[in-house]
């Protein structure tokens, strides 16, 4: 049997949009990049602070031979919108099941069905590991860097949650590495509200409003006033992004947006208890951060709102909870 044509047919029955194999070896050419983020304290309290951990999957799994790289479209085809007045956006990441749910899901169904032909060691992850998981995808054929750093797949676009099987499988041809088609294209750079993409390829993540909204440090007044409404999460480089306007929509039903219709109610979110936040957001991956940020963002996206009445709407919000 050929394991590897086994696998694909078996990601195509548990509805995975899209799969790619890779080497163990080491992301040396990552190595560079990631001392030089170091070095410049561009490093977020959220990742690995151990460069050989991120670049090197032996460390994670000494017996690792082969890493199963899979990908799932979030770009679901949804318009609905609330009906409140006072809303906050939420990044479509954020919009339906934590995809760390759904993705592990997917990872633990395959193994199973791997399992069954062959016996095989193996660690699943969905942005709970060490390694660099874009550079994994890059390698396993997933798509190409676009100029926003994120993956962008030619069916897909870059709307795609990513998790991977470290595995001591030995699968012989790994996948073929995509080319790059940003061509001359520079929307997302100049899109940018914080200008957090300063150059093609290049993420200032501190000042991304994606981190923005998730630290739990001081805010610089200058990058409040960019975050706008935004309440967790921003997708404005990926929404000017050509690659994005006829990509294929997602068919994972996990991700519709049932309960926030993609938004938060600012109104709301001045008083709602953590037992109350917990019970109608829990289900997603925002959730995480807890309500505290999600209040702190939403006192944000009402001064931000043209309304000279918000400051009175937010101090008589939180006098009255």
């Amino acid at each position: 049997m050929n394991i590897k044509n086994y696998i694909l047919m078996k990601s195509k029955e548990l509805n995975i949009d899209m799969i790619g194999f890779t080497d163990a070896s080491t992301l040396d050419n990552m190595q560079e990049y990631l001392e030089y983020r170091q070095n410049t304290k561009k490093v977020t309290e959220f990742e690995e602070k151990d460069i050989k951990k991120r670049i090197d999957p032996k460390l994670t799994m000494p017996n690792c031979k082969t890493i199963i790289v899979i990908a799932i479209s979030y770009n679901v085809d949804y318009n609905e919108k609330p009906d409140y007045e006072l809303k906050g956006s939420l990044s479509k990441s954020s919009w339906g099941i934590d995809y760390h749910k759904v993705l592990k899901e997917k990872l633990k169904e395959l193994a199973v069905e791997i399992s069954k032909v062959q016996e095989f060691d193996y660690k699943e992850f969905v942005d709970t590991g060490p390694l660099i998981d874009r550079e994994l995808a890059y390698k396993a054929g997933i798509g190409y860097y676009g100029k926003n750093c994120n993956i962008i797949n030619e069916k897909y676009g870059s709307f795609i949650f990513l998790g991977y099987l470290l595995t001591d499988l030995e699968i012989g041809e790994f996948s073929n590495i995509v080319e790059n088609q940003c061509g001359d294209c520079q929307l997302c750079l100049r899109a940018c509200p914080t200008q957090a993409l300063a150059s093609p390829y290049t993420l200032n993540p501190r000042i991304c409003i994606s981190y923005l909204t998730q630290t739990k440090e001081e805010v610089d007044i200058d990058l409040k006033k960019r975050i706008g409404t935004k309440i967790y999460g921003c997708d404005t480089c990926q929404l000017v992004c050509p690659k994005n306007k006829n990509a294929r929509k997602s068919n994972t039903k996990e991700f519709i947006p049932h309960i926030t219709k993609g938004a938060i109610d600012l109104k709301e979110m001045m008083v709602i208890s953590n037992k109350e936040f917990k019970n109608k957001y829990g289900h997603m991956s925002g959730s995480w951060r807890g309500k505290k940020i999600f209040k702190r963002n939403a006192i944000n996206a009402l001064k931000n709102i043209e309304n000279k009445n918000n400051e009175d709407i937010i101090n008589e919000l939180l006098n009255n909870k």
